[in-house]
């Protein structure tokens, strides 16, 4: 069953954010996954929430998914996604 990885990322510095994309896509590929939604229009319909550069990656499973935010390449590019933005990240299992 497909995983989805969907973050809200408030990037506090987009020059130093660079680097993170850099190191994040090549480990998103590497353990199979696929970009679905990055940083798109977004037309609030409704609520509060209010995303600032969304995106949404789609994995084969929950078990790839994971191996992608605990791998090394990823742990690396989230370091510098730590220090340049403020990120809500989750990794969900899709129905």
């Amino acid at each position: 069953m497909a995983a989805y990885v969907v973050a809200n990322i408030e990037v506090k510095d987009p020059e130093g954010y660079k680097d993170y994309s850099k190191l994040s896509r090549p480990a998103m590929e590497k353990y199979g996954g696929k970009a679905l939604v990055r940083n798109g229009q977004v037309d609030i319909k409704e609520g509060t929430f209010v995303p600032k550069r969304f995106v949404i990656l789609e994995f084969e499973s929950m078990e790839q998914a994971q191996a992608y935010y605990n791998s090394p390449e990823y742990q690396a590019a989230k370091a510098i996604r730590e220090k340049y933005a403020v990120t809500d990240f989750i990794i969900v299992e899709g129905a």
